[in-house]
C-alpha cells in the first residue's frame, strides 16, 4: 500500500508537458449590440465573418479567431457567471486585444481612413522596442496596435 503514495506523489511531482499544437486562444468578447460590433470588427479592422446569429458571432481576424456575445445569464456550465458587456465610457478597464502588425503607423493610418478613433497617435513607449497606439471598439473594449522589433 506504500507504493500507490509514492506514486501519486512521483506523478504530481512530474514536470508539465507543453500544450504544443493542441491548444489555440480566441478571444470571446461581451458586446451590447451585435450588429455594432460587426459592423466595427468587419468594417474597421478587417475581420472575416466565420458565422453568426441573433447573440453569437465568430470572426477571423488576422491568423486568430474573435468571438462576440451579448449579455448572457448563468448557464448550468457557469452557474453564477453572467457575461456582460463593459461601460464603454469607463477608464478602467480589465484587458485588452494586442493586435501584432508589421508596421504599426500604416495599420494606423489603414483604420483611422475606415473610420477608427484612436485614443492618441502611435508612439514608442518609454522602454522602446516597440511602436504602438490604442483604440476602443464601440463597448469600449481595448485593442492595441503593436509593432515589435523582434
Amino acid at each position: 500500500m506504500r507504493v500507490i503514495p509514492l506514486l501519486l506523489i512521483v506523478s504530481c511531482a512530474a514536470a508539465p508537458r507543453p500544450i504544443g499544437d493542441n491548444l489555440g486562444v480566441a478571444p470571446l468578447l461581451v458586446v451590447g449590440d451585435l450588429a455594432r460590433s460587426l459592423r466595427f470588427y468587419e468594417g474597421v479592422l478587417g475581420a472575416v465573418r466565420i458565422t453568426a446569429g441573433e447573440s453569437y458571432a465568430k470572426l477571423s481576424l488576422g491568423a486568430g479567431e474573435l468571438h462576440l456575445v451579448t449579455l448572457s445569464e448563468p448557464t448550468p456550465d457557469k452557474p453564477g457567471v453572467t457575461l456582460a458587456p463593459p461601460d464603454p465610457q469607463a477608464a478602467i478597464v480589465h484587458g485588452e486585444i494586442v493586435l501584432h502588425v508589421r508596421d504599426c503607423r500604416a495599420m494606423h493610418a489603414r483604420f483611422v481612413a475606415r473610420g477608427a478613433a484612436f485614443l492618441a497617435p502611435p508612439s514608442v513607449p518609454p522602454w522602446g522596442h516597440e511602436v504602438r497606439a490604442f483604440l476602443r471598439d464601440p463597448d469600449g473594449h481595448l485593442i492595441e496596435l503593436s509593432q515589435t522589433d523582434d
